[in-house]
């Protein structure tokens, strides 16, 4: 059915954070299901982009916002940083009500600092929810878990994504109203999302007016530079071969494409070496969903079957969408490796217990030896006395086949991960 609820990954944690605290903030892209999953567990709600009421909802806040706040717990205050006054008022409410679960609030913007006057830490708990994963989509068959890989276990299974699937699910993106939705119409959803950043949201975020050409010149680069280490120099020198363009503007719209969350880089990981090996420090270039890529540069998943070179590096952009969402499912967050050699390893997922382990992604089983050999790199470069052994090592693949090879790596096509 077109409106039934896809439970998520993040679900669990949300249910967790609303038992225990006051309020909770989920935090995310437009469109990547935030309203849809605090609408499950919300009593009343107040939307505050219901343009039948805006109106209204101005008058109110000037005379008093907290009249905004009564209604059945838990209560939803949907686009909250359309109005950040309400931040004070939920945490002087949840002060005063000394109960937890009463309030939720939705985000797709992160508003300025010095617009919110208090962290409200301890009181307000934040949840970031990203894009559905394949798991999500129910294109993963889930046979196996992040949480197993870290538990040493054997594992076995035969990813049901074909090559062409793979492409069709990298393009449409895991935006939830495009998943179920089939060719020309499930793609559109992602090509509408772009064009509403482009055209207003970008500028929308700090009411600074922002050339819409300059966006999309910026975002198409940035789609070009995907899953590498590209420093803002490439970025410039890439936009202005078309536009002049100052660094001080492509600071300014990159700062606005990360409150939005548009843009999710992924910073380095700097363990403790061996050696005095020097680490690379860039942060890695990806959307949050690699569809945005194909989006605004017109590519179509036939387009990706046509240019491997390019499927291969939104590929493993879409591998690091749902390896941090199953990272954040594990209390663990996603790094990349490189150093001054040239070692790359593509994620280094760390939990908050201090275990870690390593992934390399390739698209083909052919490249699975080279991909074993740059882990077992990066694990012998690793101080092992005060990092601890890697609980595994991984190489994820768009291939068929889950098995644990005879040196103990994993091979785990995308189509069987879950969390």
């Amino acid at each position: 059915m077109k409106n039934e609820y896809l439970k998520r990954i993040v679900d669990k944690k949300f249910d967790i954070l609303l038992g225990s605290s006051g309020a909770v903030l989920i935090k995310g892209s437009k469109w990547c299901g935030k309203t849809r999953t605090a609408q499950e567990r919300a009593a009343s709600a107040i939307y505050m982009q219901d343009t039948k009421e805006k109106k209204n909802y101005s008058e109110i806040l000037k005379i008093d916002p907290s009249i905004l706040l009564e209604g059945k717990t838990p209560r939803l205050i949907d686009e909250w940083q359309t109005a950040t006054i309400l931040w004070d008022s939920v945490r002087f409410t949840v002060d005063q009500r000394g109960e937890p679960g009463q309030f939720i609030l939705t985000g797709s913007a992160v508003p300025s600092t010095e617009e919110v006057m208090h962290t409200g830490t301890g009181r307000i708990a934040r949840l970031l929810m990203r894009p559905m994963t394949l798991f999500e989509s129910h294109e993963s068959d889930g046979s196996v878990s992040l949480r197993s890989l870290f538990n040493g276990e054997d594992i076995r299974g035969a990813s049901p994504l074909t090559l062409e699937g793979t492409a069709f699910a990298l393009a449409r993106g895991g935006w939830p109203a495009a998943v179920g939705e089939k060719g020309r119409l499930a793609l559109q959803h992602a090509e509408n999302y772009v064009e509403g950043v482009i055209e207003s949201d970008v500028s929308r975020v700090d009411d600074v007016e922002k050339d819409p050409s300059n966006v999309r010149l910026l975002m198409q680069s940035l789609a070009r530079n995907v899953s590498t280490a590209a420093k803002l120099t490439t970025i410039r020198d890439d936009i202005t071969a078309e536009k002049p363009i100052t660094d001080r503007t492509i600071a300014s719209y990159m700062n606005a494409l990360e409150r939005i969350f548009v843009i999710e880089d992924l910073p380095a990981w700097s363990p403790n070496m061996r050696s005095g090996t020097a680490l690379r420090t860039h942060k890695k270039r990806h959307f949050v969903d690699p569809s945005i890529a194909t989006a605004v540069l017109r590519v179509s998943p036939e387009g990706l079957m046509k240019d491997f070179n390019a499927f291969g590096l939104l590929f493993e952009s879409l591998c690091i969408r749902d390896l941090r969402v199953y990272a954040q499912a594990n209390d663990g967050e996603v790094y990349h490796y490189r150093d001054k050699n040239g070692l790359e390893v593509d994620a280094v997922i760390s939990l908050h217990d201090g275990r870690w382990g390593a992934v390399e992604v390739k698209m083909g089983a052919g490249a699975v030896d080279e991909a074993a050999g740059n882990l077992m790199k990066l694990r012998d470069k690793v101080n092992l006395d005060k990092m601890g052994e890697p609980s595994f090592l991984a190489v994820v693949t768009a291939s068929t086949y889950a098995y644990r090879r005879e040196d103990g790596i994993y091979v785990v096509p995308i189509g069987c991960l879950k969390d």
